[in-house]
């Protein structure tokens, strides 16, 4: 898929600066269910500081911009500083949004903690741990949500740690008769 292309392209840039990130969401839902269309590829990554996001951000100009400002230092203090992303694509290709942004409470730091890699066309990149993302969705409660956890669960429960599905149901306060009824008895 060409979407493919363009995550690849945009996580190397990351990558070429050291920047650890983790695709959220969007992203491996419509992987996942390759009928699925999303323009939108959530990717939390660590704060880092001025200088490294400024390197980071000239190499990202020559071929993307970002749709919320133009400026680096707004996009920085302004946006990711207070915990609000930035939506960026790349230039003359209307496809995908990367929706960025820092780390900002327990739950970014255990994605980026419990992140795993996959590989896509034989290039490694990092994504949410499905052990949290699954009690995410379920936590948000809409019926697309509560469709996305119901199916990521039944492709992947047999390779899926429990004990750390359990943990997050926990942490996300999902009541155990959810779980259940979403999940069945794990």
């Amino acid at each position: 898929m060409e979407e493919d292309d363009h995550v690849l392209d945009f996580i190397e840039k990351l990558s070429n600066h050291n920047i650890k990130y983790v695709v959220t969401s969007g992203f491996i839902e419509t992987s996942v269910e390759q009928n699925r269309i999303n323009s939108d590829v959530e990717i939390l990554i660590r704060n880092v500081t001025f200088e490294k996001f400024l390197k980071f951000w000239l190499e990202l100009e020559k071929t993307y911009e970002c749709l919320d400002t133009d400026d680096p230092i707004d996009a920085y203090n302004g946006y990711l500083r207070n915990h609000h992303a930035i939506r960026i694509r790349k230039l003359e290709v209307n496809a995908l949004n990367f929706i960025l942004r820092f780390v900002k409470n327990d739950l970014d730091r255990a994605l980026l903690k419990y992140r795993k890699y996959a590989t896509l066309k034989d290039k490694k990149i990092y994504v949410s741990s499905l052990e949290i993302m699954i009690p995410y969705k379920l936590s948000m409660g809409s019926g697309k949500d509560i469709e996305d956890a119901i199916s990521l669960f039944e492709r992947f429960k047999d390779e899926l740690n429990t004990e750390l599905l359990e943990k997050f149901l926990k942490e996300l306060e999902i009541p155990e008769e959810s779980a259940n009824k979403y999940l069945g008895k794990l």
